[in-house]
């Protein structure tokens, strides 16, 4: 289990390393391509906003990331849990005001690995 979980924060954390160099970086140039439904006028107008929510996204990967160099098992686990539920939050939020492929993208695997964390914690996996 510990291994499973470790492997799916790392993969998380990569994937919001990559959404703060959309936000922060790519949004006008990559943006249009990937929201094909928004005017392509509103990216030049949208993009300091956009790079304020890559900050946020660069802070969960960077917890997550934080989270695997912990040595104390149950501060990894805390830590970990901690920046997992602040995923998945932003995955529904984003899910109701976005799109919802964020429930798919963020909310699953964050609760996922949530929920290995609490099964390897429960069953001693993590000694």
């Amino acid at each position: 289990m510990r291994i499973a979980a470790m492997i799916l924060i790392a993969m998380i954390s990569l994937l919001h390393f990559y959404i703060a160099w959309f936000e922060i970086f790519a949004w006008e140039s990559r943006g249009p391509k990937v929201f094909t439904t928004f005017p392509a006028d509103l990216f030049a107008e949208t993009l300091q906003m956009a790079a304020n929510q890559g900050i946020y996204n660069a802070f969960l990967a960077v917890g997550l990331g934080w989270s695997l160099l912990i040595k104390d098992r149950r501060w990894q686990i805390n830590t970990a849990a901690c920046f997992l539920i602040f995923v998945a939050i932003a995955g529904i939020f984003g899910a109701a005001t976005v799109t919802s492929k964020t429930l798919v993208i963020q909310t699953v695997p964050a609760c996922i690995t949530l929920a290995l964390l609490y099964v390897g914690r429960k069953f001693h996996d993590w000694e």
